[in-house]
């Protein structure tokens, strides 16, 4: 899959698509899972329930909310790359989902897993998206967003999260 043309995708997620490199998606997106594992598996077990400020989440609610997002996005992928454009893709309220999830009990083993048995749907999902399909429109409420598009936020909220807990956790 191509970059998405701005026209494909709201404003608002132009940081995340921007925050991705140069390659073929597969390989970026591929890479980004193994990164992505290998970045958790490394943070000191002192820092899993780490908060920088009150009312922040603990890192492995960031975890969290990137496998919730992992879902939301390869969700509104499907409907896109199915053509759907009729059904709309709400925005989802992050600070809700992480509201109605506990994690602090749960070890950063079994969190990294789930984070790759979710990335692993994903990338099962695009790599059986035809061009023409990543290029289909579908219905964003406020902005139509195309399947490639969700792809390419996909990797680029991640390194949004990283770059964030490297400033502010560890």
């Amino acid at each position: 899959m191509k970059l998405p043309e701005q026209t494909e995708y709201n404003p608002y997620f132009q940081h995340y698509i921007d925050l991705v490199g140069e390659g073929d998606f597969e390989t970026l997106f591929h890479q980004n899972t193994l990164l992505t594992a290998q970045y958790f598996k490394e943070v000191p077990s002192e820092k899993h329930n780490y908060r920088y400020a009150p009312n922040k989440w603990s890192v492995k609610e960031v975890l969290m909310h990137i496998i919730d997002t992992e879902r939301v996005f390869a969700y509104r992928a499907l409907v896109c790359a199915r053509g759907d454009n009729s059904t709309p893709l709400h925005s989802m309220d992050e600070d809700l989902y992480a509201a109605n999830v506990d994690v602090t009990h749960r070890t950063m083993e079994s969190l990294i897993d789930e984070f790759l048995t979710v990335r692993k749907n994903s990338e099962f999902l695009f790599k059986n998206i035809s061009d023409e399909q990543s290029k289909f429109l579908g219905n964003g409420v406020t902005h139509n967003i195309s399947a490639r598009a969700l792809g390419f936020i996909m990797i680029g909220h991640i390194h949004h999260h990283v770059n964030v807990l490297n400033e502010r956790y560890l």
